[in-house]
């Protein structure tokens, strides 16, 4: 009977790593041309001299980050400088590198007669805004506004 079961057994084994190396082997593929890429990898990205790199974050948290910068902005303009306040902070922890939530929350300070909170965020404003000249006015006009009289 132990004849039986080693022949049976080896018959096992042997149909086992018949089909292990069965599935193993994969359909022969053309050669590849000499100095050629290998297919998976993608042709390599070149960026142009004038083509212009792009300068605005269109992500979902940078776009929701802008409403309500903007909502926030017309609350400053109606008198409810804690709402807006409220709304650039979130706007704020959305998308920490815009430059214009850091500008009006240092209009909002100044509204609520706080003038040293006002200078840190109009400094943060002037550090992401910097490559914007027209916001850089805008920072540079609230700076003059923050000066003692």
């Amino acid at each position: 009977m132990s004849k039986i079961f080693s022949r049976s057994f080896k018959r096992f084994v042997g149909f086992a790593l018949c089909l292990a190396f069965a599935a193993c082997a994969t359909a022969p593929q053309a050669p590849s041309p000499p100095n050629a890429p290998p297919p998976s990898s993608p042709p390599p990205a070149v960026q142009k001299r004038d083509q212009p790199l792009p300068h605005r974050d269109e992500s979902p948290r940078a776009v929701a980050s802008l409403r309500l910068t903007e909502q926030a902005r017309a609350l400053l303009e109606s008198g409810k400088v804690d709402d807006a306040i409220t709304a650039l902070e979130r706007a704020m922890n959305l998308n920490p590198s815009n430059g214009q939530n850091y500008y009006y929350l240092a209009e909002a300070w100044l509204k609520k007669g706080k003038p040293s909170q006002a200078r840190e965020f109009n400094r943060l404003a002037a550090m992401y805004l910097k490559d914007d000249p027209n916001w850089m006015n805008r920072v540079k006009d609230q700076q003059e506004r923050m000066k003692p009289r």
